[in-house]
C-alpha cells in the first residue's frame, strides 16, 4: 500500500497523532502534512495540502478536524476527490466498495479513538468493487 497522506487542524490533532502511532504500529507509512501543534490553525490550507499529495502520489489520505465535516467540504472542492466523512464502520466500508473514497475525514470532537481506528481499519482494507460503481463514478467527475 502506498503512503497514506494524513493532515489535521487543531481540532483534530489529537486523534491524527493517534492514528499515525497507529498505523505506523502496523508498518504502513504515514505522511504527516500538519499540523503540529494544537494552535489554532486554518482546516482549509491542511485539506488542500492532503489532496495535492492525495492527487499527486494516487495514494489515499485521512483528515481530521473537530467534526470531520469542514474538512470533507474542503477537500470535496477538488476534482478527483472523494472525501468520505464516516462516523460509522459500515460506512467507512460502503464509502470504499461503492464509492471509491481516497480521502477519509473523521471528527475527534465527535468520533471516540476507538472507533475511529477501527473506521480507519476498514478503510484502508476495503477494496473498491468497480462495476457499476465505476460508471457511476465517472457521472461525478
Amino acid at each position: 500500500m502506498p503512503k497514506i497522506v494524513i493532515g489535521s487542524d487543531h481540532g483534530g490533532y489529537k486523534l491524527k497523532n493517534m492514528i499515525i502511532k497507529h498505523l505506523n504500529g502496523k508498518g504502513l507509512e504515514t505522511v504527516d502534512i500538519g499540523c503540529f501543534t494544537e494552535e489554532s490553525c486554518d482546516y482549509p490550507i491542511i485539506a488542500k495540502a492532503v489532496v495535492q499529495e492525495v492527487l499527486n502520489n494516487q495514494s489515499r489520505g485521512i483528515l481530521v478536524c473537530g467534526t470531520g465535516i469542514g474538512m470533507s467540504i474542503a477537500a470535496n472542492r477538488f476534482n478527483g476527490i472523494r472525501a468520505s466523512h464516516c462516523t460509522d464502520t459500515f460506512s467507512a466500508r460502503m464509502t470504499r466498495m461503492h464509492n471509491d473514497s481516497n480521502i477519509l475525514c473523521l471528527g475527534e470532537r465527535i468520533t471516540g479513538a476507538g472507533l475511529a481506528l477501527d473506521i480507519v481499519d476498514i478503510w484502508l482494507k476495503t477494496d473498491f468493487e468497480g462495476g457499476r460503481h465505476l460508471n457511476r463514478i465517472k457521472m461525478i467527475e
